[in-house]
């Protein structure tokens, strides 16, 4: 199927990358303490990985203003302990060797970003670099997306592309643009809760060829 598609756009992660539990514990530990809230092990997973879609949403639900939780969290992610802690998922070598134009979108902030994919030596896989703000929007608005395929010159000319991500909001963003979604499901649907649709569902990019 990867002959199919004329580019290629990603998330990182989740997607390509993944974080050791000890950082992310250690982080929330110390979110926590800033803003007077002890998270369970399952509200770091939720709000880390994403499960349940929109974490401002979560957040909320928790009775946890977003803008005070993001501005704590960010001030404690120290960015070289995470790009350390940081391991590149084995089936997503095959990005490196795709010819087609590659994109990355993510939802890492740039600061981190930068030294994650130094760290795992991936920057060289991507054509173009997008990580989300306020500014260019959050998936699943197709914003962000449209604008990488700019960048990459692919879109509104008859290029048919496809995004792969791990959460619904990747998916979302895929079809919100007019792309296909690949949904790669890396934590499992009984700790999610729920399915992800996608137009592929796979566990491991492994099965994709």
């Amino acid at each position: 199927m990867v002959s199919e598609y004329d580019f290629w756009l990603l998330d990182l992660d989740g997607t390509l990358v993944d974080v050791e539990w000890s950082y992310t514990r250690e982080v929330f530990d110390r979110v926590g303490e800033r803003i007077d809230y002890e998270f369970t092990d399952a509200q770091a997973d939720i709000v880390w990985s994403g499960l349940t879609g929109s974490r401002d949403r979560q957040l909320r639900e928790w009775g946890i203003d977003p803008t005070t939780f993001w501005e704590a969290f960010h001030d404690e992610e120290d960015p070289l302990v995470r790009a350390e802690q940081t391991y590149l998922h084995e089936d997503a070598e095959f990005v490196g060797d795709l010819d087609e134009p590659v994109g990355l979108v993510t939802h890492c902030q740039e600061f981190l970003a930068e030294p994650v994919l130094a760290n795992v030596d991936i920057a060289d896989w991507f054509d173009t670099i997008l990580c989300c703000t306020e500014q260019t929007g959050w998936k699943p608005d197709p914003t962000p997306v449209e604008q990488v395929m700019a960048d990459l010159e692919v879109a509104k000319n008859g290029h048919k592309g496809v995004l792969a991500g791990d959460g619904a909001n990747d998916v979302g963003a895929a079809w919100n643009a007019g792309l296909d979604a690949i949904h790669v499901e890396r934590v499992g649907h009984d700790r999610r809760g729920r399915c992800v649709l996608g137009d592929y569902r796979v566990e491991s990019f492994d099965e994709l060829f």
